[in-house]
């Protein structure tokens, strides 16, 4: 094996690099010193809850292509084929559930925090269990996403490690901190069109290098990296089309359902509709995504055949071989390297703001302002935007932790599948499961937790005794840590070698990573029904209106009146025009904007009114409500909107 070969940098990429860092810092001290000047907690967590379309959906794409992606896809495509596209089949479901059952569930009732929720629905321990559940694989997932395309640079092309490090933590911290989530939102606007750019450019070069589209299409059929259906149904398999286009649907609702960076930009739309359209508008992009991930493996296959640079010695591992392929195909042409750096670190900008912003909201809403109410809205804007600059230093703390994870692309699926996987049971557990109680949800929560766990270590202990190697980590990397759970990490994410057949129980422990989610979101349902069902399950009255997503009643619809009665199967969600139903907790929220609900519930009203063809029935209900106190706070009666 050969020494790591260094390929350096030009001035223009270090200027282009340096574009990208100080286009991204003025878009934070844009937002910092123009319109409201971020002075309330709604505009700086929440954008004023004025983002269109657009920008919120090309927000939500951005938050998790991240650098992780960005390195892993095209190193997998060029390692095992193109399996790894039937990912894309998991985006129709894994898109159109949240936009809606989660959606509509979560805008109506007009949160800042998705574990606000939680106590809505069962109780303020549900609540803070969800809470710091979701900040412990916010915290570990950004140091890896900070920390693995700086180290990947730096091995590759000499580029100062913790230099890269820092300077991509402080500006991120600086702009978050600043700006608030309206320039969280518009940096990953202009981040993204730097990652498709960057991503193009190599496909475009690489691919004319190679001798054309066809001729990289070619090479691929003939080293089998175009891979067919695989429909082996076997879960330990790594991917097949049933690990990728099923578990990926679980992997894509941890993400785009209930994580509180996707649905802080959902709560950031103007309207409900806006929201729902940002799910449909990320669906093709999120496949451009996928496609530009595995026509770069395909065209590094085209360049070096079977013959990597892994195998040459050249790089040490498969995310630095993407590296090394880029800076190889531009190393005559000046400045493009710079773009696709620039196109890395977008990515990983784009994700850990995302993860700043959402974890000072969740740690705002949720753990501050209950024990808190009296707050004025100076110090809870102003303590905001501290907590955004000390998870930014967390972050950075985090990417020192960093340093013991395997391959890049199964370690940040990895987290999300053992982390997100029990959140996303809790919140199906309370928004289909109408007779769910608060303790069903705790036991299933830490019951989900622990059986992730538990596969996670069990994988490591079978592998120790197995004695399988594992594929070398980054000898860049600072010295290991005595830590367990990055020790699981990185056994659990080291999956790219085949593991000996099993049964039993040691099976799970050979689980493909794709799985997790599932597995995990479904123990929490099923151990949190089990234990509602034995400590006395929920009664219809006690639900907060609203909560529960009627999916149940529509599936039991053959069941007796007096039975789905029984099971809490008889109260649909509420629509927008019924949002009376919740104004009492809008009402007791002391966020200062009842007054703005109000107006935008008679609105509402106005506009169902003009659109409904049952016209004498909708009048006597709006008269109704026009004696409502809360819509006379507001200024405006609903008799004097709609007459």
């Amino acid at each position: 094996m050969g020494d790591v070969v260094l390929m350096h940098f030009t001035t223009a990429d270090y200027v282009i690099f340096a574009l990208l860092l100080v286009a991204s810092a003025g878009i934070g001290l844009f937002y910092a010193f123009s319109g409201g000047r971020q002075r309330t907690t709604q505009e700086f967590l929440m954008a004023d809850r004025s983002m269109s379309c657009l920008p919120v959906s090309l927000s939500l794409l951005a938050t998790f292509q991240s650098a992780v992606a960005i390195l892993g896809a095209p190193s997998e495509v060029y390692t095992f084929g193109t399996q790894y596209w039937f990912l894309g089949c998991s985006y129709f479901l894994g898109l159109l559930i949240p936009a809606h059952v989660f959606i509509p569930v979560l805008y109506r009732l007009r949160l800042s925090s998705a574990y606000e929720y939680l106590e809505l629905r069962f109780n303020k321990t549900v609540r803070i269990c969800g809470t710091v559940t979701f900040i412990f694989q916010m915290v570990i997932y950004m140091g890896v996403v900070l920390y693995a395309p700086a180290l990947a640079l730096n091995a590759v092309t000499g580029f100062d490690l913790w230099g890269a490090v820092l300077a991509m933590g402080l500006v991120c911290t600086l702009y978050t901190a600043l700006g608030g989530l309206k320039a969280v939102i518009w940096t990953d606007v202009f981040q993204t069109v730097v990652m498709f750019a960057g991503q193009l450019a190599v496909i475009v070069v690489g691919a004319s290098q190679a001798g054309g589209m066809a001729e990289v299409w070619r090479k691929a059929v003939n080293g089998s990296r175009i891979s067919g259906l695989d429909l082996n149904p076997d879960p330990l398999e790594r991917h097949t089309f049933w690990t990728l286009g099923v578990g990926g649907v679980f992997l894509m609702l941890a993400l785009y359902g209930v994580n509180q960076a996707q649905v802080q930009r959902y709560l950031s739309a103007r309207t409900e509709k806006e929201a729902v359209m940002s799910c449909y508008v990320v669906f093709p992009c999120q496949q451009i995504v996928l496609c530009l991930g595995c026509l770069m493996g395909l065209v590094m296959f085209a360049r070096y055949g079977e013959d990597s640079p892994l195998d040459k010695g050249y790089v040490k591992t498969n995310d630095q071989m993407v590296l090394y392929f880029v800076m190889d195909v531009f190393k005559d042409l000046p400045g493009l390297a710079g773009l696709f750096v620039a196109c890395l670190f977008s990515g990983a900008l784009s994700t850990i703001s995302s993860a700043f912003n959402s974890l000072a909201t969740v740690t705002m809403e949720d753990l501050i302002k209950p024990y808190f109410p009296n707050m004025t809205e100076a110090k809870a804007t102003l303590l905001s935007k501290g907590l955004a600059l000390v998870y930014g230093l967390v972050c950075l703390a985090m990417a020192y932790l960093a340093s013991i994870m395997g391959s890049v692309l199964q370690a940040a699926f990895s987290i999300f599948g053992m982390v997100g996987g029990p959140l996303l049971g809790l919140f199906c557990l309370g928004m289909f499961f109408p007779w769910a109680n608060s303790t069903g949800a705790v036991v299933g929560l830490v019951a989900g937790l622990a059986m992730a766990f538990w596969i996670g270590i069990g994988s490591f202990l079978t592998r120790m005794s197995d004695s399988i190697p594992v594929p070398p980590l980054n000898t860049t990397a600072l010295p290991l840590f005595d830590n367990m759970t990055a020790t699981v990490m990185t056994t659990l994410v080291n999956a790219t070698r085949p593991s000996l057949r099993r049964s039993g129980v040691e099976a799970l422990y050979s689980l493909s990573y794709m799985w997790y989610s599932a597995h995990n979101s479904t123990t929490v349902v099923v151990v949190g029904l089990l234990v509602s069902l034995l400590t006395g399950p929920m009664k219809e009255k006690d639900l907060t209106p609203g909560t529960v997503f009627p999916v149940m009643g529509t599936l039991l619809f053959f069941l007796p009146e007096r039975y789905k009665e029984k099971l809490c199967c008889v109260t649909p969600l509420s629509t927008p025009q019924k949002t009376k139903e919740i104004q009492p907790y809008q009402m007791a929220k002391k966020d200062g904007n009842g007054a703005a609900l109000c107006k935008e519930d008679t609105v509402t009203e106005d506009k169902e009114m003009e659109s409904d063809r049952a016209q004498t029935e909708e009048e006597d209900d709006l008269e109704t409500r026009a004696a409502l106190p809360s819509c006379q706070l507001a200024g405006h009666t609903v008799e004097e909107t709609v007459f």
